[in-house]
């Protein structure tokens, strides 16, 4: 029988959790079990396998970043919505690398799988900034695909601690997010 108020919701978070404090690399089912107090092989009556329990990480991290996404462009358009996107991808791979690492590369079952749909919402906000660009319609998935290399490479570039010129990292960020503005309305 599963341990009281321990559920695949409570696993994930607390598998989330840790890959965010150790790196998603370093996560094992023994540490997962230890730190919810429990013997590894109970783990399994929530989550199938490693690579269960690494998916399921993925659709948290994408769900989290797409509703953070969402909240940060409301009402914002242009080089407002381009910059709240970069500043909210910047600070959730930060604060979350463990999470975020599972996000890189998935492979959909279906297109019911729900990293599919988390993954959707993401790439949706990214569409919506781009909206208030002349893009020609043609050019979007290359512009999202630029957006998402640009912000990704930066926040895990940061977060590894790779930036160690005398430039402040701010001032080199935001001069990024005004050399793409620059771009995309050209």
């Amino acid at each position: 029988m599963p341990r009281a108020g321990l559920d695949p919701v409570a696993v994930v978070t607390a598998a989330a959790d840790l890959a965010d404090e150790i790196g998603l690399a370093n996560v094992t089912m023994g540490l997962l079990a230890e730190r919810l107090g429990i013997r590894a092989p109970s783990l399994y009556k929530h989550i199938s396998s490693q690579a269960d329990l690494t998916r399921r990480i993925a659709v948290l991290a994408l769900t989290e970043l797409g509703d953070a996404l969402r909240d940060a462009l409301q009402g914002r358009a242009g080089r407002d919505a381009l910059a709240a996107a970069a500043r909210t991808i910047r600070r959730y791979v930060v604060e979350h690398p463990g999470r975020y690492a599972t996000t890189i590369r998935f492979d959909a079952d279906s297109p019911d799988d729900p990293v599919v749909a988390a993954g959707d919402r993401v790439l949706d906000s990214l569409r919506a900034v781009l909206s208030g660009y002349p893009l020609d319609p043609a050019d979007t998935v290359h512009a999202m695909r630029m957006l998402r290399s640009l912000f990704h490479g930066f926040a895990v570039i940061e977060s590894a601690g790779g930036f160690q010129l005398d430039t402040d990292v701010d001032e080199s960020f935001a001069w990024m997010i005004g050399f793409l503005d620059r771009g995309l309305s050209a």
